[in-house]
């Protein structure tokens, strides 16, 4: 059955973030839109229904436009969703995003901030934006498995910090603290990993601290990357001496790591990971299980974004 062409499809994860705040900021969030008087359906993700399956039945379902309450994981369920729907034009499903939880970063890419009413009014101006989508490919047992992404990919240290500030939000309530602990945990995590990649034909190895594949800014680590050019930004970092570490930190902080010497930055549309060894990975924050070898690419414009109109 075909739904209401202005209806939104509202995925709402309360557990991005201290679930007590989160689920009053949702009350405030529906308040408003009721008050824009905007048709919509929403689903908390449950133990029978995941983020991602809400999206992929939004998008069977007939639903143009599917909002995202959430940070970047839950973004990334819905774009897999749409991704793995039976929809043939997936950019016929736009994305909006209202910044919830610990991380936002594609939402802050796009100039968002956590101003709810202003997330909702952006979606209901509804400038809409082509965007790429990169994934990563392996297999498991002889089957093929994909997964998408529309910020970055992180092999290493940065999918571990990914993995600690998880683990710490669940602890503290302010948001800089659980930032944190995750600093001062990286110094007694494992650093290296031995790596081969091969990045337009170049084979690389040696061992690296992390490897970030962006299709936008990647958490500061690739700060060049656009996410609507066709290209992959590929930041492989070579373990630091303790004071480069700390100026790296700074450096990312402020978009300027490509200039640290221990960063070697790629551009390219297609990269083969063959190893990263002993490595965590995720996905948009989202921690990813794979095999090797990764066969990570991008796919030029194929899903629809709602941006601000400024």
């Amino acid at each position: 059955m075909q739904v209401e062409p202005n209806k939104w499809g509202i995925v709402y994860n309360p557990r991005a973030g201290i679930q007590r705040l989160s689920r009053r900021r949702w009350k405030e969030i529906r308040e408003y839109i009721v008050s824009r008087r905007i048709p919509f359906e929403y689903n908390i993700p449950q133990d029978y229904m995941t983020s991602e399956e809400i999206a992929r039945s939004y998008a069977e379902r007939g639903f143009k436009t599917i909002v995202v309450i959430g940070g970047d994981s839950v973004l990334n369920d819905v774009v897999n969703g749409i991704m793995n729907s039976s929809v043939v034009d997936k950019s016929s499903v736009a994305i909006g995003i209202i910044p919830n939880g610990f991380g936002n970063d594609f939402a802050n890419y796009w100039g968002l901030t956590s101003d709810y009413k202003d997330a909702i009014d952006t979606i209901i101006e509804g400038r809409k934006r082509m965007i790429d989508v990169g994934y990563a490919s392996h297999y498991v047992a002889g089957v093929h498995r994909k997964r998408f992404f529309v910020n970055a990919m992180n092999l290493g240290l940065g999918a571990q910090i990914t993995k600690i500030i998880d683990a710490a939000k669940r602890f503290f309530v302010v948001k800089w603290l659980s930032y944190v602990a995750a600093f001062f945990a990286i110094l007694f995590v494992k650093k290296t990993h031995k790596a081969h990649l091969i990045i337009n034909g170049e084979h690389i190895r040696g061992r690296v601290m992390t490897v970030c594949i962006g299709s936008a800014h990647g958490y500061g680590q690739t700060p060049s990357a656009v996410p609507y050019n066709g290209w992959l930004d590929v930041s492989v970092i070579y373990r630091p001496k303790s004071m480069q570490l700390l100026k790296g930190l700074w450096m990312m902080v402020h978009g300027r790591l490509q200039n640290h010497k221990n960063v070697h930055i790629y551009r390219t549309r297609n990269i083969k990971v063959l190893r990263v060894k002993n490595a965590i990975t995720d996905v948009d924050g989202r921690l990813f299980k794979h095999s090797f070898p990764l066969e990570v690419g991008v796919m030029h414009e194929v899903l629809t974004m709602i941006i601000p109109n400024r």
